[in-house]
């Protein structure tokens, strides 16, 4: 959908690329591309799944713009900070921008923010969302700034930027001492690990997160030489050896939609990381369906603390799957 934007303003004429390579700011996987020739496109992204598949799609994947380039592509995330920190990444990479969303992420008022500042040179509304360029402009001050939360350092556009979520916190009330080798799936900017750390008889944790600007957060914010960091998807993460717990407050959600299912892909995660008499603790709202997916994974499940919106659950003693 978002991509009919693109291709419909290169067909028609409206917006002319130059020559040269052209960086595409945080594409998800499955974004149509096919306007773009992956030789001389960069796609930079932050996270992990749709940067493993865009490097199989054939794409140089990269983390941050390092240009220059002759024009960049914006889709346009969801949280207002983040989208305009990636404006300002963009603009100062190449000196033109091209911004695509969706009326739902606000691209309304992302090119009236813009419009306060250059005029936009062409502007295509097609499938509740717009499409629109400028070339040049001062967007500096737009760029990601650290946030500073109680002792923590997060960034724009990182989950829970404003201070630790109330899962996270109900996790950690009921969260007794660790010990041993363990793994923080979905890790964030290190809120979690930095509790269990807190633990002495914890050997080493493996913080484990898509997302490589949380995970640059989390680096700054446990300063313990037990800690290792590992840019991964957690579902898919293979460890060295087994832990002896593992911990997790799973998102939910990537795109506006619920997914339950990437909740119960960290249980089998989890389940599959774990020695046979390893433990699992985990945080999720109340109304999300994880029973069913923690009975097939683990001979114990109960509910072992939580608020009236969350609950924390105990796993332990993994199902092996014979193969």
């Amino acid at each position: 959908m978002s991509a009919s934007r693109l291709t419909l303003a290169l067909s028609d004429g409206a917006l002319r690329l130059p020559e040269g390579p052209v960086a595409v700011f945080g594409p998800p996987a499955g974004y149509d591309l096919s306007a773009l020739r992956p030789e001389g496109t960069t796609i930079v992204t932050h996270f992990f799944p749709d940067a493993a598949a865009w490097a199989q799609a054939g794409f140089a994947v990269a983390q941050a713009a390092e240009g220059p380039f002759a024009a960049a592509l914006v889709i346009l995330p969801r949280a207002k900070d983040a989208a305009r920190a990636l404006i300002a990444e963009a603009s100062a990479a190449a000196p033109l921008v091209i911004v695509d969303g969706q009326k739902h992420d606000g691209i309304d008022s992302m090119l009236k923010a813009v419009k306060a500042r250059r005029a936009p040179d062409g502007t295509i509304s097609k499938a509740h969302g717009k499409l629109f360029w400028f070339t040049g402009g001062d967007f500096a001050d737009w760029a990601a700034a650290d946030r500073a939360v109680d002792g923590f350092i997060t960034r724009p556009g990182v989950f829970s930027a404003d201070g630790p979520d109330k899962g996270s916190l109900a996790l950690i009330d009921a969260l007794p001492p660790l010990k041993g080798r363990v793994a923080d799936l979905g890790a964030g900017w290190g809120f979690l690990a930095r509790h269990i750390l807190g633990s002495a008889t914890v050997t080493h944790l493996d913080l484990v997160e898509a997302d490589a600007v949380a995970l640059d957060c989390a680096r700054r914010n446990v300063a313990d030489p037990r800690a290792a960091f590992h840019w991964a998807d957690a579902t898919r993460f293979t460890p060295d050896a087994p832990y002896d717990a593992v911990v997790s407050n799973p998102p939910f959600h990537v795109s506006r939609a619920g997914d339950p299912g990437l909740g119960q892909a960290f249980i089998s995660a989890a389940a599959r990381m774990l020695t046979p008499h390893g433990s699992f603790w985990m945080v999720a709202n109340r109304h999300l369906p994880y029973e069913v997916a923690l009975g097939r994974s683990f001979h114990h499940v109960e509910e072992a603390g939580g608020t009236p919106g969350f609950k924390v659950i105990h796993a332990s003693r993994p199902h092996r799957i014979r193969h």
